[in-house]
Order: structure tokens, then C-alpha cells, then sequence
């Protein structure tokens, strides 16, 4: 069977008054079936949205009536028919059916339902993730991040940067520790990567210069939070010859592009979310580590415990600063600078003048944290001071050191979490809402 005589249109496609009396070819899902006895309406649902099928009794084929009357709920069909604007059906207009196929007629009963009038538990939707990703609502999320993802590419390429794709399957951890997922690889052990950190540098040793990547990343921390996942997607770049303030001012602008291009192109999709898109101000406001630990001991009455240097933003400090700086500025996004280099990976430079520091960055969304970026150490003797600083063996990392010995240029880069700005760009409550099948320390399958 051809696709035209399965869909000539989706139900988005339609324009009421230019379409008006066209015969067209829908196909999609039975949403629901409303009998009001003279009058029978069948919502087709697709991709797109809603389209109302109207069987009036007196003028439809009573065969073509029992057919639909029949129908369970969620079943694939095709509907043939007369578009005809009505400003009070879904999308402007209903369909006048000649003909409606059944493709596939679907159980009963159902898993969960997807008219959304019965609420179902995040689990329940996540077990039934198929079903659940027929609601309009999770529809519009990964519309939305599609958009983000293209974004993305479009900013980077044209600052142009090249796009790149680095193995998943590595000998090493990247910073040292115990947070991976090891597998058996032959007779060796291997690990699933944290992060493209290690090749992206080797890439500037390269001489590619200006490298991205939209990829998974692994980390087996025990986690069970609704912002960690234990599989995600990093965007990742890598610059040579600049500085951290460099990255951080591009960084900075393609959030800014995302949200004026999800705005531009996304208007119905977050309409359904029943959303309202702030495109960020620039540049981001920031404020030294030093800064932020004084204005949590100091003005943030309801966090108790004083902060010193080399202490972690913990979570609740992390959000009280969030409204800090909102209740300030007005605006969701910042930065953190200046890091301790203790508390930070050995490949952040530290300052020249003040090594207990690093020209490093966290990117912040009053939610949480987005994005961490810093100046990377490019010569190889100081490198390998701070892997041993961290109490890590240079042997174990010798095959990124090579590339330190024959021309690296300066550079730096960041990462960014693609659920984690999905999550708070739409407000969602938990991050598995913003990945299609999640993966947790308890979530496997599907």
C-alpha cells in the first residue's frame, strides 16, 4: 500500500479556509469517540494534533457509523474525507468522512490513558513510555528538544565549529574516580565514557581547532534525584586558541539562540505546555565563587551552616542563590567563576598569579546547574603535576598525554546537560520527562 493512500496530510497540515472543501487522507490514532446519538464525533490524533471526524446519522453511511462505533480507542486508522471549516473543532476545521479504514485495532483496555483525564504516576508512564509519548503534552517536550538539538548544531556551525563523534568505549576513566560502568571488552576490561573530555582536547592537539559533539555520556553515580540520570546527552565543545572567558561569551549566546529559535518555531508546542519562554538576557550576569560563599553566609539567612573556600555548593544552597539572583536580576541564567582548582578536574588552569584558583565556570539555571567549562592546562609538564595532585597515576593517562608533548595550542570548552536544559527551559519537574526511554540506578527497561 502507497503512502498517499494511507496520508496525503497531517492533521497540522490543514488550513481551514484554503483547504475548505479539499478531500484529503488523514492517518493517526482513534483519541477518543464522543456518541451523542444524532451525531457522532472520532478525534483522530497524529503527530501534529487533533483532527474532528463528524458522522451525522441522517447524511453517513450507516456501515461506515457501526465501523466507527466499533472502534476501540487508540486504534490506527485512515480517514478519507471533505475538510470543512468549523472555528469550533480542533485545528479550525472537521472531516467529513467518505471513507475510514481500520489499519490496526488496538487492546483493551488500555495501559493508561492519553485524553489526560485520568493522571497516571511518572513510573506508570515511564513502564508504558510508548503510550505515554502519545499525550500531546510529551509530544510537544520532544518537539521542543528536537529544536533545541537543531539549534544547536545551526549556532555551532556557524561559528564554525565541525561536529564530531568520539568512542563511547574507553580504557580509562576520564577524571580518575569510580564512576563508571565497566564491560567486558574481549579479554580486557573497559569502561562506558563520562565524557568526550580527553579526546576533544587530543582533537586541538589535532588541529581541528574547533570541535563539537551531541552525545551519551555515562556515569554510575547512585543518584536518585529528579536532575541525574545515569545515561545523558552531553553537548560538548572544545576551542583552541581561547580562553575561558572566550567560552563562556560563546556559551552564553547560544543559549540565547536557543530560546529565540524555540520561540520562533515552537509557538504550539509550548502553548500545549501552557508555558510562557523568557529569552535570556545578555550578557549573563557572574559572580567569583568568593562572591557566591560571601552572600550565602551573609545574606541568606535561611542556610545555617557557614561555607568555606573549597566547600561544594550543595543543593540547597544552590537553590537559594538561584533565587537570589533572580529576585536581583530578573534572570534565571548566571555564572559561577573562579573556582577552587581543588575542586575542580586536573585539566582546569589555574591562574598564573593565584594557582588556588582556576579559570573555571559553572553556567546556572536557578534550577540547577547546566554547564561547566573551563581554560584547560595545554602544557604538558604542568598536566601532568595536576593529575598527580589528584592523586592519580600519569601512566594510566598516557595516551592523552602524548598529544600534550607535540604542539597543543591553548583552548578551552565546556559541556552542557541536554535534558538539564530542556528540563528547566520548560519547567518540567522531573528530568526523565526530557529523555525518551530514561535510564537510573533503578530504570533498565524500557
Amino acid at each position: 500500500m502507497s503512502l498517499k493512500a494511507l496520508r496525503t496530510h497531517f492533521t497540522g497540515e490543514i488550513v481551514p479556509d484554503a483547504d475548505n472543501g479539499k478531500t484529503v487522507t488523514l492517518a493517526g490514532w482513534v483519541h477518543e469517540i464522543r456518541d451523542l446519538g444524532g451525531i457522532t464525533f472520532l478525534v483522530l490524533r497524529d503527530r501534529t494534533g487533533r483532527a474532528q471526524v463528524t458522522l451525522v446519522k441522517k447524511k453517513i453511511d450507516a456501515e461506515l457509523l457501526e465501523i466507527v462505533k466499533r472502534m476501540s480507542r487508540e486504534s490506527v486508522v485512515t480517514v478519507t474525507g471533505t475538510v470543512k471549516a468549523e472555528p469550533k473543532a480542533p485545528n479550525g476545521f472537521e472531516l467529513l468522512p467518505d471513507s475510514i479504514t481500520v489499519v490496526n485495532e488496538a487492546g483493551s483496555p488500555l495501559p493508561m490513558d492519553t485524553t489526560g483525564k485520568v493522571d497516571a504516576e511518572l513510573d506508570t508512564r515511564l513502564d508504558n513510555r510508548f503510550m505515554d509519548l502519545r499525550r500531546e503534552e510529551q509530544t510537544a517536550v520532544f518537539i521542543i528538544r528536537d529544536t533545541v538539538q537543531k539549534a544547536i548544531r545551526d549556532f555551532l556551525e556557524q561559528n564554525k565549529f565541525v561536529e564530531t563523534t568520539t568512542s563511547k568505549i574507553v580504557a580509562a576513566a576520564t577524571e580518575g574516580g569510580t564512576d563508571l560502568f565497566p564491560i567486558n571488552y574481549f579479554d580486557r576490561e573497559a569502561f562506558l565514557n563520562q565524557s568526550p573530555q580527553l579526546f576533544k582536547q587530543m582533537l586541538m592537539s589535532a588541529g581541528l581547532d574547533r570541535v563539537y559533539e551531541i552525545g551519551p555520556i555515562f556515569r554510575a553515580e547512585e543518584h536518585d534525584t529528579r536532575k541525574h540520570l545515569n545515561e545523558a546527552t552531553s553537548i560538548d565543545i572544545e576551542m583552541s586558541f581561547a580562553d575561558h572567558e572566550d567560552v563562556m561569551e560563546l556559551l552564553e549566546n547560544m543559549i540565547v539562540y536557543v530560546y529565540e529559535q524555540v520561540v520562533e518555531k515552537c509557538q504550539k508546542s509550548i502553548d500545549i505546555l501552557g508555558i510562557e519562554l523568557h529569552v535570556p538576557k545578555l550578557p549573563f550576569n557572574k559572580y567569583t565563587y568568593e562572591q557566591v560563599l560571601d552572600i550565602i553566609n551573609n545574606e541568606i539567612p535561611e542556610i545555617e551552616d557557614k561555607m568555606e573556600f573549597g566547600d561544594d555548593i550543595g543543593t540547597q544552597a544552590e537553590h537559594l542563590f538561584g533565587e537570589y539572583v533572580f529576585n536581583k536580576t530578573g534572570e534565571s541564567h548566571y555564572f559561577i567563576i573562579d573556582w577552587p582548582t581543588e575542586t575542580k578536574p586536573f585539566y582546569a588552569m589555574p591562574y598564573e598569579d593565584r594557582p588556588e584558583i582556576s579559570k573555571s565556570f559553572d553556567m546556572m539555571h536557578r534550577m540547577m546547574e547546566l554547564s561547566s567549562g573551563a581554560q584547560r592546562v595545554h602544557q604538558h609538564d604542568l598536566l601532568v603535576e595536576r593529575i598527580e595532585a589528584k592523586g592519580l597515576n600519569p601512566d594510566g593517562f598516557e595516551f592523552y598525554l602524548k598529544t600534550f608533548r607535540y604542539g597543543m595550542p591553548p583552548h578551552s570548552g565546556f559541556g552542557v546537560g541536554a535534558e538539564r536544559l530542556v528540563m528547566t527551559m520548560l519547567n518540567l519537574d522531573n528530568i526523565r520527562e526530557a529523555v525518551l526511554f530514561p535510564r537510573d540506578r533503578k530504570r533498565l527497561s524500557p
